[in-house]
């Protein structure tokens, strides 16, 4: 299906995120630090010898205050070869999250350079593909930076990064830096997304930005407008986008993987990604401070949908996945949703609206029902869904729920493989009560307690029993500085996680 686009008020967004020069950095590898590199990077530990490329010897390191410790690092400008710098290791031997982190604040210490290389002894690690994986992604994803509208931006984007290792080493971390590539520009495709003004990126512009990748990454992209959201009884999504002057979108894609790569028995996986691509809470419109501000960023579960789907052909993926892209705003006016009004999700599930805040748990509610309907093997869905999430795990963990154990702890596994970091709170039935309604099926918001629960709670209702993931990223969504490889604005969480849990999946039922 297509949709008819409409002039926008404000200047179009790149038309391809995934592909501008700030997302496509080259990562080599070789044995020897190449010509042409304008800063290089050593490890040196606590204790132990310094490298002697660095041409200083640890009383001078101690001196300038550098001691080793991780997240230390020191510049040391030369007159003529390449600047070298010291990167604090710490006292053990780095564990594979330990690389992406020391990646990314050596990638951060030289962000004055186009071109860095960063030398890694035989001593670290074992597992030379994930060395490579990590490595790669800690520099691409520690160099980002949102500079789509600056006239003048003073960013200095990375065009390349060396990583010298030895000799026998070679295939195999150029192989995980090449995985590490794909799971980075995903991300950075999802960072780019939510980044994004909302003026500049409605439902509609997502829908043609998606027809565009779909077709550079072979996936079946179909664009479901609001005449076809009628057709479905997709009313949760119909019922948010009452107040808004924008289209709602429903965009789905599909990856079918090659007959060589399929499984022995086939799987079908169903995505679905929170699209609010504004916020404002509706009638029950929100507090002008700075979460409001970010609710541009509402809409950072379906971009890293989008992002993982983009990386599946590239990495080889077995399974089918169909994503869907629930996308509209919730805005304040006289046709909005109004509380007390009842909406009829796809299905027939009527929902008395108690919030209009409460919106996402609506609009996904009619993309889990579809899913529910084709018999998917697992369902996960991710979305930046409540405060609650935020309040209880703060701004760097993510909430999990879900309705089968052994489809969770993969969830878990992907989390710790990723650096992604999630708990898994309880899908508790005994505040189901706080759903019910007096005059429909079930109303949208709970009580004052447990509200990610709550929430968790009604997207269950729509999943007809099929094993489902639930991911709550509204506290991870965004990062207020630099940290380590998590970039200052939109962190594009949950894209890596995803793609993991995609590529391990081992159905359950």
């Amino acid at each position: 299906m297509t949709f008819a686009s409409r002039k926008l008020i404000s200047p179009a967004f790149s038309p391809t995120p995934s592909l501008r020069p700030g997302n496509t950095a080259e990562i080599l590898v070789s044995s020897d630090v190449p010509a042409g590199i304008e800063a290089v990077g050593y490890l040196v530990g606590t204790t132990g010898t310094v490298p002697e490329e660095l041409r200083v010897d640890r009383d001078a390191l101690r001196h300038a205050g550098f001691e080793g410790k991780v997240g230390q690092t020191l510049l040391l400008p030369q007159p003529e070869s390449p600047a070298l710098i010291a990167v604090g290791a710490g006292e053990r031997t780095p564990t594979v999250s330990a690389l992406r982190d020391l990646a990314a604040t050596f990638a951060r210490a030289g962000h004055r350079y186009h071109r860095i290389g960063l030398v890694v002894g035989d001593d670290v690690g074992t597992d030379s593909t994930l060395i490579g994986q990590a490595l790669a992604e800690g520099v691409l994803l520690a160099r980002y930076r949102y500079t789509e509208l600056q006239t003048a931006p003073k960013h200095v984007p990375l065009v390349s990064c060396d990583f010298v290792v030895a000799p026998a080493r070679i295939e195999q971390v150029a192989a995980g830096a090449g995985v590490g590539r794909i799971l980075a520009r995903a991300t950075n495709l999802a960072r780019d997304l939510a980044n994004t003004p909302p003026g500049h990126l409605t439902a509609v512009d997502l829908g043609e930005q998606t027809l565009q990748l779909g077709q550079t990454h072979g996936l079946e992209v179909s664009l479901f407008n609001k005449q076809h959201l009628i057709e479905l009884g997709c009313g949760g999504l119909l019922g948010v986008n009452a107040g808004s002057a924008e289209e709602p979108l429903m965009i789905q894609i599909t990856y079918r993987p090659p007959a060589s790569a399929s499984a022995a028995a086939p799987t079908h996986l169903a995505l679905v990604g929170k699209g609010i691509m504004y916020d404002s809470g509706g009638i029950s419109l929100k507090p002008s401070d700075p979460m409001h501000f970010a609710m541009k960023m509402d809409m950072a579960g379906a971009a890293a949908v989008l992002g993982v789907m983009t990386a599946l052909g590239e990495l080889d993926c077995r399974h089918t996945v169909t994503a869907r892209l629930m996308c509209t705003d919730n805005m304040p006016s006289g046709s909005a949703m109004k509380l007390g009004d009842v909406l009829t999700i796809r299905g027939g599930t009527t929902v008395e609206i108690k919030n209009s805040d409460a919106e996402g748990r609506l609009v996904m509610s009619d993309a889990l029902a579809l899913a529910a309907e084709e018999g998917a093997d697992a369902i996960i869905d991710i979305a930046t869904l409540t405060g609650a999430a935020l309040m209880a795990l703060g701004t760097h963990t993510a909430a999990l729920f879900g309705n089968n154990q052994v489809l969770i702890d993969q969830g878990l596994a992907a989390s710790l493989a990723t650096d992604e970091s999630v708990w898994q709170l309880p899908l508790e039935h005994r505040y189901r009560e706080q759903l019910d309604s007096h005059v429909a099926d079930m109303s949208n918001m709970g009580g004052k307690y447990a509200g990610s629960t709550t929430a968790a709670l009604f997207l269950e209702e729509f999943v007809d029993g099929i094993p489902w993931l639930h991911f709550d990223i509204a506290g991870t969504m965004q990062a207020e500085k630099d940290d380590l490889w998590r970039s200052q604005g939109a962190t594009g969480f949950g894209t890596r996680l995803l793609i993991e849990l995609i590529r391990r999946f081992v159905p359950v039922r």
